[in-house]
């Protein structure tokens, strides 16, 4: 097992100022409540398809505009420096995550999105950029803004770090390992590990 830790980073509200907005999206295509991702997987194929369409164009909206959370350029780059492989994970699609890397000259050593398979709050995700990155799971950070970011670190067996800029502090944060409210804050905490 090689001993060596990744940082894994959610997108959309953690590597990106949040720019989606999920309720819009929903009643763009009619789902009541709930993740997206799962309420399309129970529709018709027709309907699915048609839900598909609506969340690529807000995606693509979104990608067009998107700006980067205070430091993340910096401390993705910091990451790398320090030798720790750094990775992204989104239930996005992978068109528009390579859009906004490439607006934003960011580099990042592997990336998983809905379109590789298996999504959060599954680990697979997680265990597969690993095996890719040659790190321990046990060793490596998930770092995300959301529920399913820390359950899917959880899962894997990740060190957790939960993301809250401009916003309070969430019913599920204590099932993160850390709080940060600044990606710069994650630095230290590498340092510990």
């Amino acid at each position: 097992m090689p001993d060596r830790s990744a940082v894994i980073f959610d997108f959309d509200g953690t590597i990106t100022k949040p720019c989606l907005d999920f309720d819009a999206i929903r009643a763009e295509i009619g789902i009541a409540g709930g993740p997206i991702l799962e309420a399309m997987g129970a529709m018709s194929a027709p309907d699915r398809e048609r839900a598909g369409q609506i969340l690529n164009q807000h995606e693509w909206e979104a990608a067009r505009t998107a700006e980067l959370q205070d430091g993340a350029a910096e401390v993705m780059a910091a990451c790398r420096k320090r030798g720790h492989p750094v990775a992204i994970l989104t239930r996005n699609a992978r068109a528009t995550l390579d859009h906004v890397l490439q607006n934003h000259g960011l580099v990042v050593d592997a990336i998983r999105t809905r379109d590789d398979g298996a999504i959060k709050p599954s680990p697979e995700p997680v265990w597969s950029i690993c095996r890719e990155v040659e790190a321990d799971p046990r060793r490596s950070w998930m770092v995300g803004d959301h529920l399913f970011d820390i359950r899917t670190g959880r899962a894997a067996g990740t060190r957790t770090v939960l993301l809250i800029v401009e916003k309070s502090l969430p019913d599920y944060a204590g099932e993160a390992d850390h709080v940060i409210t600044g990606l710069a804050q994650l630095l230290p905490l590498l340092a510990l590990a």
